[in-house]
Order: C-alpha cells, then sequence, then structure tokens
C-alpha cells in the first residue's frame, strides 16, 4: 500500500508537473530574438535624429549645446548618474531674466551600461522618474531576478534556442519592471534630451549607438527597438550576458556617408583629427557591409567607451574638420557645447604586489580588462579637454592657411567652426576624505546594491558637481546667475 501510495502521489503530483515543465521547454525552444525592422529608403527629415529633435525643445538655449554622459558600472554607475540628475534638477538658474531648473537645458545624454538605465528612463518619464526610480529599479535586486529566471525551467528551452540568449531574457524583465514595452518610437515628442544608449561590436571593437544614424548604417529603422533591449544591449557583459543580435542589412537602402567624409579624404594625411576620423570611417564601412556581415553582435559599451563619451569627441572633430557635415548636423547656431561626464568607474581595493602569490584566475581577467578601459576612459576625458583647449589655435590655423590659398577672411571663418569647448568630470578620485571614498570606489559592478549605497551614491554625485571649479567656471561662462 504504501508503495502504491507513493507511486500515486509521484504520479498524480510530481508527473504532470514534470510534463508540463518539459512540454514548456519544447514550446519555449522556438523561441526567437525579436527582428529588427529593414529599411530601403532614408528619411534625413524623420526618426530619432539629434538635430532634428533637439531643435524642438521649447525654451532651450539654442547657442550652447549642454551634454551629459554616463558611464557603465551597474547599479553604482545608475545610482551615481541619478544623482547628478537630481543635483541638475535642483540647481535654480536665471537666463535671460527667466527662472529656470539646469536640467531643463540638457540636450543629450549618452549612456553606457548602468548609466544607460538612468539615461533612458529619464528620456522616457521626465520628472516622473524622480518619483519611481528607486524604487522600480535603483533599490531592486535585480541581479538576483535576472539570475533566477536564467535557473526556472520554463525558460530553460528558451535559452537553449540559438537565436534567444540571456540578454533577451534580461531585456523581457527590464520591460516588466522599468520600460514598460516602450519604443523609440515613443521618445519622438519627449520634450526631455536625446538619449543614445552606447553598444559595441564584438567582432570590430567599434561602439555602437542607438540613434537613427548608425542605424541608417545597418538600413535598419530603429523606431520599432524597445528601450529595454537598447539598455541590454549596452549592459551586455561578455560571458556573463548573451550579446545581443540585430540583423544588419546594410547595403540595400540609399544610404550616404555624411559629407565630413568626402571633407575628410581632402586634409592631409599628418592631420591628427583627420586620422582619427579615418578610423571611423573605415569602422562605419564595415558596418554597413551587409553581404559579408548580415549580423551584428553587439555588448556592453563599456568595452568600445566605458564613459560613453567618444562618440561626442569625434563628432566635433568632424564637425571641425568640415562646415558641410557641421551645418548637415545642425550645427550652425551652437558656439558652446557643455560636457559634464559621471564617471562610476571602481577600483578595488588590491594588496597583489604584497603578496609571494599571485592572484587567481577570475581576477587576473578582471583586471586585464578592467585596467586597460579605465585607462581609454581616462585618456578621452583628456582628449576631450585637450580639444577644448586647442579649439581657437587650431581654427586660426586653419583660417590662415585658407587665406594663403586666396580666401577671403570672412569665407575662410564661415569654412571654419568655431566652437568653444567646456568639459568637467565628477568621478570617485574627487572625493577628498579618504574613507569615504574608499566606501563607494570599492563598491561591486553589480545590478544589486544596499539602499544605503545607492542613497550615499546619490549624495556624492551632488556634492562632486557642486564643488566642481569647472562646474562654477562653465555656469558663469553660460551666462547663468547662479541662485543661492
Amino acid at each position: 500500500m504504501r508503495q502504491w501510495l507513493d507511486r500515486s502521489v509521484l504520479g498524480g503530483v510530481f508527473l504532470p508537473r514534470i510534463i508540463l515543465v518539459l512540454v514548456s521547454i519544447v514550446v519555449a525552444a522556438c523561441a526567437s530574438r525579436p527582428i529588427n525592422e529593414q529599411i530601403t529608403e532614408i528619411d534625413h527629415n524623420s526618426g530619432y535624429r539629434p538635430n532634428l529633435l533637439i531643435p524642438k525643445r521649447e525654451n532651450n538655449d539654442r547657442s550652447t549645446l549642454f551634454i551629459l554622459s554616463f558611464s557603465g558600472g551597474g547599479t553604482r554607475a545608475a545610482s551615481f548618474s541619478y544623482g547628478v540628475l537630481e543635483e541638475l534638477r535642483r540647481t535654480e538658474v536665471t537666463i535671460d531674466g527667466e527662472q529656470r531648473r539646469l536640467i531643463d537645458e540638457v540636450d543629450l545624454i549618452t549612456g553606457v551600461s548602468g548609466g544607460s538605465f538612468t539615461a533612458l528612463s529619464y528620456a522616457l518619464y521626465g520628472d516622473q522618474l524622480f518619483d519611481e526610480y528607486e524604487q522600480r529599479f535603483l533599490k531592486r535586486n535585480v541581479q538576483s531576478a535576472l539570475m533566477w529566471r536564467a535557473l526556472n525551467p520554463f525558460n530553460w528551452g528558451k535559452l537553449m534556442s540559438r537565436n534567444y540568449g540571456r540578454s533577451e531574457l534580461a531585456a523581457e524583465y527590464y520591460d516588466e519592471i522599468l520600460f514598460e514595452n516602450a519604443t523609440y518610437a515613443d521618445l519622438q515628442d519627449s520634450p526631455g534630451p536625446i538619449v543614445i544608449a552606447v553598444g559595441t561590436d564584438m567582432t570590430i571593437g567599434t561602439r555602437f549607438g542607438f540613434f537613427q544614424y548608425d542605424f541608417d548604417l545597418i538600413c535598419s529603422n530603429l523606431d520599432s527597438v524597445n528601450l529595454s533591449r537598447a539598455a541590454a544591449t549596452s549592459s551586455a557583459v561578455p560571458v556573463v550576458l548573451s550579446p545581443v543580435t540585430f540583423n544588419n542589412y546594410g547595403g540595400t537602402c540609399d544610404y550616404e556617408y555624411p559629407l565630413w567624409v568626402k571633407d575628410i579624404l581632402e586634409v592631409e594625411p599628418h592631420e591628427r583629427p583627420a586620422g582619427r576620423a579615418l578610423e571611423r570611417y573605415k569602422d562605419m564601412t564595415a558596418l554597413h557591409d551587409g553581404a559579408n556581415r548580415p549580423y551584428l553582435h553587439l555588448v556592453d559599451g563599456g568595452v568600445s567607451d566605458n564613459i560613453g563619451v567618444r562618440g561626442v569627441l569625434e563628432t566635433l572633430q568632424e564637425a571641425f574638420i568640415s562646415r558641410d557635415f557641421y551645418h548637415e548636423r545642425g550645427l550652425d547656431t551652437i558656439d558652446r557645447v557643455v560636457v559634464i561626464v559621471a564617471d562610476a568607474h571602481s577600483t578595488d581595493s588590491r594588496d597583489w604586489e604584497k603578496k609571494e602569490s599571485p592572484p587567481g584566475m577570475i581576477k587576473q581577467l578582471l583586471q586585464s580588462s578592467g585596467v586597460p578601459i579605465e585607462r581609454y576612459s581616462f585618456e578621452t576625458i583628456e582628449l576631450m579637454k585637450d580639444r577644448a583647449a586647442i579649439a581657437e589655435w587650431r581654427r586660426e590655423l586653419m583660417v590662415a592657411r585658407l587665406r594663403l590659398k586666396g580666401m577671403s577672411e570672412e569665407e575662410a571663418r564661415k569654412r571654419v567652426p568655431k566652437i568653444d569647448v567646456h568639459v568637467m568630470a565628477v568621478s570617485f578620485d574627487q572625493i577628498v576624505d579618504p574613507e569615504r571614498r574608499g566606501q563607494v570606489q570599492d563598491l561591486p559592478t553589480s545590478f544589486v546594491l544596499p539602499a544605503e549605497d545607492v542613497d550615499n551614491l546619490r549624495e556624492v554625485a551632488g556634492e562632486l558637481l557642486r564643488q566642481s571649479p569647472e562646474f562654477r567656471e562653465m555656469l558663469r561662462s553660460y551666462r547663468i546667475e547662479i541662485g543661492d
């Protein structure tokens, strides 16, 4: 009787569940990733393009392009960048006699990995973000939820599919808790800033931005892409999460390279900006080659640009070289660019040099990838500052060269754009108190942090921005009176 009962229980209770799981696995094995929409014609007068959408913003200073750049670093970076937004929201300023919040002057935000969540959420929700973001994302154990979804037998079929990976599963979760299936089409009428989430093409190592210009390269429509997929791409840490795959239709539409490409080919090869721009041109030709590269496999944007400012640097260089490109991207009214970089990179305490035995394999891998990224980020910020420092000198030199070729001074100055660039970075390195600095620098790069650490990161971000000499100088140069 006991044996019969045990078999009966097994058959009556557990067997149906097992069958249900097996059926679910079989059905889910047919799961496939979303397919990005193909286009055959490019409409330069529509789509998620900064030059189209930024001028539509009301009561915005057209002479200044105000850019924020949010680095990668999981919840640590998301919290730190959120603190920057909070401080800009608190900062009351006077512009042309009108009292305004400084956050309303922000035109563009670039976001990488954890920073992309804050940026995309602000673009979608605006001021509503400040009422909901903490509970919906920052103080939620996102990492544990993702892990349990991967371990859930009902998802195994999906994960066994060749066309569906862990990042797609993550994107579904991000929609549930944060983005609510919103697409880039939903951002078209947003009064807030343009947001460019950054990923990395794992094949050639170049950055790929979620805005229509980069989607033009692959002859695809960004409007139908979910914000959750952009965030999942930008935070797809190699190995931990799967690459996010997009169809590359490059070569099937009427794509034409930007006007700076033609101009740059005429610049002397030894010109440094031209050299960097030519590298970008090579990356663009590779991305546009859909015949030989029918798929793009994108990973964490931090692999190519962990602070999200490389694209801004390259655009300024390209605009400086090409007056036609300068006009094409709607930069004619701009004479000042303000860039604030929220850099939440971590530097875990290490005492390896004090021990005879070397660190283990995992620590070696993390160190070998993290250090080059940190150094690359530092050099990018320095390049931005150098660009700002020598911009006027280079402009005068190029004006002089054009005049030697017979061009009038007026024509020469119209040909060479003038842009003043103000760059400032807030990072943990600027915290004076070593104990407090260590508290935030040692925080892990993960998608879960204790609530008190989230609040501390927000507070630190605000303090660093307020105390920044560059920030206060920028406000004065921006013709803003700072309120008490």
